[in-house]
């Protein structure tokens, strides 16, 4: 009597994330609908193995080494650390990322067309450190000290390119700049001190994971401070900040699910070209603006994608 066959297991995604599972909940959400666009439900006929860094990016390697030692048909690496340390690891399986660099100079991929063994969004916010601040300072004309928040963390080639967009702009504009870094929970509470100290009346914090994942604390302390500030995603101000200037991060992540659906399909990472926003939202959080006494300037209404009130 012949044996019945076995259906073939069910396909398994390594998720590693420089962020922590809570705040990136939104996202993952907006992933997993990229995954069902293309046929892809989880629990049902794709498993997905979640690792999450919680914004230490010191944890990525153990994370990465214990999915490796899983069968992972397809990794999803979000946030630049955790791109690289998937890169550097040498999944058998194709890598879908998302990075704030350019993946062909940081060697993630071969060319933006044809980009190998690994494929996914260039979500550049990072290049927009200097419109941000000229966004900031139209909406805050008093603003003549402007705090910027670094995490070196990040990556030190990335975090010289965005310090010195910021700065650049700042000198064009008359303001001077003062940078503080953190990297850690005690030291973004030192470091918005320092800022208060040293009389800055307005905040610009960089692009990065692990001020994503910290969120609520930077709100939470820039409101406190009556410390106005801008950041690269409309979370942000969808949270009680002041303001965002950046792609949409939430189209990323839905953009990163299709393509790791359209790879558990058969499609080879090479024939998916590494995409860029073509769209960038300037988002205002009116009821914080209120609060902060500031009046919105005609331009800046104009200007907006949307107005949370």
């Amino acid at each position: 009597m012949a044996r019945a066959q076995q259906p073939p297991a069910q396909p398994v995604i390594g998720f590693l994330s420089t962020r922590s599972s809570e705040e990136a909940a939104i996202h993952t959400n907006a992933f997993r609908r990229g995954l069902e666009d293309m046929g892809y439900t989880e629990g049902r006929n794709v498993a997905i193995e979640y690792r999450w860094a919680n914004g230490d990016y010191s944890r990525l390697p153990p994370l990465v080494a214990d999915l490796r030692s899983r069968p992972i048909s397809v990794v999803v690496a979000t946030g630049d650390p955790a791109a690289f340390a998937a890169k550097a690891a040498g999944f058998a399986a194709p890598l879908v990322f998302i990075v704030g660099q350019d993946p062909v100079s940081a060697g993630l991929v071969a060319s933006m067309n044809r980009p190998g063994s690994a494929t996914g969004v260039n979500f550049f916010t990072g290049d927009l450190g200097g419109k941000r601040l000229e966004l900031l300072c139209t909406l805050v004309p008093s603003a003549h000290v402007v705090g910027l928040l670094l995490n070196p963390s990040f990556g030190m080639e990335a975090v010289d390119q965005f310090r010195q967009s910021v700065a650049t702009a700042a000198q064009s504009l008359g303001r001077e700049l003062v940078v503080q870094n953190a990297t850690t929970d005690a030291e973004i509470d030192a470091s918005i001190a320092a800022l208060i100290k040293a009389g800055v009346t307005a905040l610009v914090v960089q692009n990065d994971p692990f001020f994503d994942s910290r969120r609520s604390r930077i709100i939470m302390l820039s409101s406190r401070h009556q410390l106005p500030g801008i950041f690269h995603i409309r979370e942000f101000p969808a949270d009680g900040g002041l303001m965002s200037y950046g792609a949409s991060l939430a189209d990323t992540y839905h953009q990163v699910g299709v393509y790791a659906g359209k790879i558990l399909r058969g499609a080879k990472s090479d024939d998916l070209p590494v995409l860029r926003p073509t769209k960038f939202e300037l988002v205002i959080n009116m009821k914080t603006a209120r609060a902060l006494r500031l009046t919105i300037p005609q331009s800046i209404l104009i200007a907006a994608d949307e107005l949370i009130e």
